[in-house]
């Protein structure tokens, strides 16, 4: 039978000293387990630990705040929710892991939080079947590679972490971590927006990431669905709205990228049966729309649109441009006719490279790969080549409209 456990802060009848009628734990240590514990609107001393299956209720008037010691919350039990308080104020040890939650257990619920200055924000270790749900998390004032993640996942599975409002923290760290599942949360202001390292069948849908260094990277990881996601303003030099190496069918379907040092950076899947599919994407505005480096091809491109990339595909390596597919993209930049009507373009879509060469394959001359004499060199290997151009791609059925999402 469910408890329902209410917190009357009346000191003259619980006849105890004022500071001891704030601190956390000795109330959690009265709740009994599988009962609600409902925080009068007021301040409360943290750290606390939650060691049995409770219901933390703050109604968002509770404000728990560790005074710069520690982790604020530490659930060590299955079936806890942590609900409408306020976390402040962790410790700052990296090694420690200081934050605002540590959760460790399965069928855990943490809604509807505030959890400001803290190093980590919620971090799950070992835990399934799990939901973060609309929580608003900030981490500390300091430069972004010192601060912690906002939401970390260590050998956890199962998970949903949904409608979060994240910003200024590090990165989203998803390590050893399979079938999660992120949707619907806004990531800006940060590192990397989601850092996935072996996480294997990882959903990735409705989000939105923006002014972040890079948007989504991916390391090691298999079976990847990013779907529907806006990736806007990555500019680091080294950033990318998506960013896949060393990772095999992945499909990246239906997601705006915009504004990024590079849209997408993939490398080659590393199974040779394996696919890394691009599919109905818009890549608008960005320094280069695909790189494509160290290729052998696995690569496939459907009905994806292209639109004022500086460089609309790059490709690095000696592989074979013939080994990836190119099919019904929308090209700013074709060339031909559609005297059929028929909304694809009468001949194929050819990108070559010609003095743009220097640059891809010099890495020291990618710094003057916008200066006057290179742009010279171009028009000049346009007009009268001297070698033959290098065939980056082609895409024998351009659309000339955008492909309806």
């Amino acid at each position: 039978m469910r408890f329902h456990f209410l917190l009357l802060c009346l000191l003259p009848l619980l006849a105890c000293s004022a500071r001891a009628a704030q601190l956390l734990q000795p109330l959690i240590d009265r709740a009994p387990a599988g009962s609600t514990l409902i925080l009068t609107p007021g301040e409360y001393f943290g750290p606390a630990r939650i060691t049995k299956p409770l219901t933390l209720e703050g109604r968002g008037q509770a404000i728990i705040d560790a005074g710069g010691r520690g982790t604020i919350l530490h659930i060590q039990a299955d079936d806890v929710t942590v609900r409408g308080l306020t976390l402040r104020n962790s410790g700052q040890s990296h090694d420690a892991i200081d934050g605002g939650i540590m959760a460790e257990g399965h069928r855990l619920r943490i809604e509807n939080n505030r959890i400001e200055n803290v190093l980590f924000g919620i971090s799950l270790h070992k835990s399934e079947d799990s939901l973060i749900r609309a929580n608003h998390i900030r981490s500390l004032p300091v430069d972004a590679a010192d601060r912690g993640d906002g939401v970390r996942l260590w050998y956890s599975r199962h998970n949903r972490i949904e409608n979060n409002d994240i910003a200024q923290i590090r990165d989203i760290t998803v390590s050893n971590a399979t079938h999660n599942r992120f949707i619907g949360n806004t990531v800006r202001q940060s590192r990397r927006a989601l850092n996935l390292l072996f996480a294997h069948r990882t959903l990735i849908e409705g989000n939105r990431f923006e002014n972040n260094s890079t948007g989504i990277v991916a390391l090691n990881s298999e079976g990847l669905l990013i779907r529907g996601n806006r990736i806007l303003h990555a500019m680091d030099p080294s950033g990318a709205g998506v960013a896949l190496k060393e990772t095999s069918a992945a499909l990246v379907d239906g997601n705006e990228i915009v504004h990024c040092a590079h849209g997408i950076m993939a490398d080659s899947p590393t199974h040779p049966q394996s696919r890394i599919v691009f599919h109905n994407n818009t890549v608008a505005h960005n320094v280069t729309g695909i790189y494509f480096y160290g290729v052998k091809g696995g690569h496939i491109a459907l009905n994806n649109r292209f639109k004022g990339n500086l460089w609309p595909v790059t490709i690095i390596g000696d592989g074979n441009p013939m080994d990836d597919v190119w099919w019904g993209n929308t090209w700013d930049d074709y060339q031909g006719f559609d005297r059929n009507h028929d909304g694809i373009g009468d001949t194929p879509h050819e990108l070559y490279a010609y003095a743009d060469r220097i640059w891809m394959e010099t890495p020291a001359a990618r710094f003057f790969r916008n200066a006057p004499v290179l742009e010279l060199l171009d028009f000049l290997e346009r007009l009268a080549p001297f070698s033959a151009p290098a065939l980056i791609l082609r895409d024998p059925a351009p659309r000339m409209t955008p492909h309806a999402q």
